[in-house]
């Protein structure tokens, strides 16, 4: 049996009472990040960075950037103490840009590792982080496995240390999927705070949803979602071949997928069916590929539309379609959500959020812009307020997205694809 220390225990309890109902924010709590105060407090707040790439520091291809919002959250209290990749190079290159910038008294300590076993051998006690940041490439995550099993040891080395995953937790084969459930038990065991990365569950649009369907006491119908990605922007070899990332359903539908649960609930894994359009079929053929496909063997090549159906436990219908065929730069994305009387239309949730809503009693859309909002940042300042347990208002703060919760999520994307290559033509 585990001994839980007074925070643990706390936050056990916390997640007993969140999950006694649907975890959700007051949309009008989630404010922008130059509007947030930051915690007052001169005690320095320890984190490891685990990955030194774009989701980590940012790049040109879209708003993640953790590091940045730890910086507005935290402010001067902020001291990562390490920073941890493979890559050396990679590492001291974003370190040196972040010395030369404003927040350098984060990051002048900083030491890098290759990995976290070489920062727990020489760790001195006032290193030990509060929160380590886990932003790998998911193939090297999520399993019980040596060298691919980070969760279990930051949970080894940090008992009750908080920590933040990336999505989706793992691109394993489909027989690793119970892996991932017992180190989301582990964490569970453990009670260490842990949030993983579906950062759109923290839209202030997703939170209006869902206020209104807890505030009418509404059943979810149906949940129908689309994404459409600009292929021609996707330039990484290694997104369209499967046996690498897994296939864009999984890779990258993961975020709809875990948005129509969050709306729709568990999903009868036995219930899924799909289809799909693959490269080899004379509707497949795309023009204006940056990468050369011919390198990829033929059975590893992604299917270019993946459509699918589920029923929900609560006998709810979920539909899912996955499109590569748009080409420049924008993606379409499109969320809807149907109850008795009500539908809610979210478009465009990665870059500016629009939700239409049909409410009972009128035919017209109401439409709601949320020109300011920053799901990143929402999900890290949630974090922040639970580790720091800010007490005098139990409604502040939550955690939206458990690592049980990514699991399922997980196994959706998986079921979606093994249903649509059992279902298609062979080459």
């Amino acid at each position: 049996m585990a001994h839980h220390h007074p925070a643990s225990r706390r936050s056990s309890r916390r997640d007993s009472e969140a999950l006694s109902r649907r975890p959700s924010i007051d949309p009008s709590r989630l404010i922008p990040m130059d509007k947030v105060f930051q915690i007052p407090g001169s005690d320095d707040f320890n984190v490891v960075f685990v990955g030194a790439g774009n989701i980590m520091f940012g790049s040109d291809e879209g708003p993640w950037n953790h590091s940045f919002r730890f910086e507005h959250k935290l402010g001067p209290r902020l001291k990562v103490v390490a920073l941890i990749d493979p890559n050396f190079d990679r590492a001291t290159t974003v370190l040196f840009k972040k010395r030369e910038t404003f927040v350098r008294s984060a990051y002048e300590k900083t030491r890098i590792f290759k990995t976290l076993e070489e920062f727990v051998e020489s760790m001195l006690p006032r290193d030990r982080p509060r929160a380590v940041i886990v932003g790998s490439p998911p193939m090297f995550r999520g399993t019980t496995r040596p060298g691919r099993d980070i969760e279990l040891q930051i949970l080894r080395h940090f008992p009750g240390v908080a920590l933040f995953i990336e999505k989706p937790i793992a691109t394993g084969p489909e027989d690793e999927i119970a892996e991932a459930f017992k180190i989301s038990q582990a964490i569970v065991d453990s009670g260490a705070v842990c949030s993983v990365g579906y950062m759109l569950r923290y839209l202030k649009g997703v939170q209006m949803i869902k206020q209104i369907i807890e505030d009418n006491n509404l059943q979810v119908m149906a949940t129908i979602a689309r994404y459409a990605c600009a292929y021609e922007a996707i330039a990484k070899p290694d997104w369209w071949d499967k046996s690498k990332s897994c296939g864009p359903v999984v890779e990258q539908g993961t975020h709809f997928c875990d948005l129509s649960r969050y709306f729709g609930g568990d999903v009868d894994i036995s219930s899924v069916t799909a289809h799909s359009l693959e490269w080899h079929e004379n509707a497949g053929q795309l023009h204006k590929q940056t990468i050369d496909e011919s390198l990829i063997a033929p059975e590893n090549r992604i299917p270019r539309v993946t459509s699918a159906t589920w029923k929900y436990e609560n006998g709810a219908v979920g539909s899912f379609s996955h499109v590569v065929a748009l080409q420049g730069r924008n993606y379409s994305c499109e969320l809807e959500v149907y109850a008795d009387g009500y539908q809610f239309k979210l478009v465009d949730p990665y870059v500016q959020p629009v939700l239409y809503i049909r409410r009972p009693g009128s035919d017209l859309e109401e439409t709601h812009r949320f020109p300011d909002d920053d799901p990143f940042f929402s999900e890290v300042s949630n974090l922040i307020d639970v580790i720091e347990d800010i007490e005098e208002d139990p409604e502040s703060a939550t955690i939206l997205s458990s690592f049980e919760d990514a699991c399922k999520t997980y196994e959706l994307t998986w079921a979606i694809r093994r249903a649509s290559e059992k279902s298609r033509k062979n080459v």
